[in-house]
């Protein structure tokens, strides 16, 4: 599976060897030797990628950077090869979300199976993301009045009780549903809930 492995680590041979043996698998291969130079990149990074990161580097840490990258809600899965891995470090990094802990040194089979497993699953969180910045921009794209029939819509109000509700006609109802369905780009009222529902606008049950 192609894609960017982002390798972050102080120990230059360690980068170089690291990076040939990726290229050598059709990987493209950014190298850092701290995680300043890779936070200094980071808002570039809009394709299938995920980052090698070594655990004790100068400046911001390993586990450092990885908080980092999450308050900046980076989807970018975490790889962490160190060569002093304890458990309870493992298990913090788990825990937050890290992919794995390697420990060096690595086998080539072992390091290529969880990059690709890395990529993978970035693939599917960028997807979902993708889908959700799609609905976002489509609900920002209603009237005041046509959010308000879609909410009232997707909780399984008919046209009837949301012309009662917002003071106005069915057949003005009618014309802003239709207009809320043209502009969420949805062809039935199941999936404009099932919208409604990614967009956190549900809580559980409620329709």
């Amino acid at each position: 599976m192609p894609g960017f492995v982002y390798v972050v680590d102080d120990d230059a041979s360690f980068r170089m060897a690291v990076e040939r043996r990726l290229k050598l698998a059709g990987y493209d291969v950014v190298t850092y030797a701290s995680a300043g130079q890779l936070l200094e990149d980071l808002p570039g990074f809009d394709h299938p990628g995920c980052v090698l990161l070594d655990v004790q580097i100068p400046g911001l840490s390993g586990p450092e950077l990885q908080a980092h990258l999450a308050q900046c809600q980076s989807s970018l899965p975490i790889v962490f090869v160190t060569g002093h891995a304890d458990t309870a470090m493992t298990v913090r990094a788990i825990k937050a979300g890290a992919e794995d802990v390697l420990t060096k040194p690595v086998s080539s089979q072992q390091l290529m199976e969880v990059i690709e497993r890395a990529l993978a699953r970035h693939e599917v969180v960028s997807g979902q993301a993708s889908k959700l910045n799609f609905l976002r921009s489509h609900l920002a794209s209603l009237t005041r009045r046509e959010r308000q029939v879609f909410d009232l819509v997707v909780r399984g109000k008919i046209n009837k009780q949301i012309a009662y509700e917002l003071g106005t006609t069915e057949r003005t109802v009618k014309a802003h549903r239709h207009q809320v369905m043209t502009k969420m780009q949805v062809p039935s009222f199941a999936e404009l809930v099932s919208a409604a529902e990614r967009l956190g606008l549900l809580e559980s049950g409620e329709t």
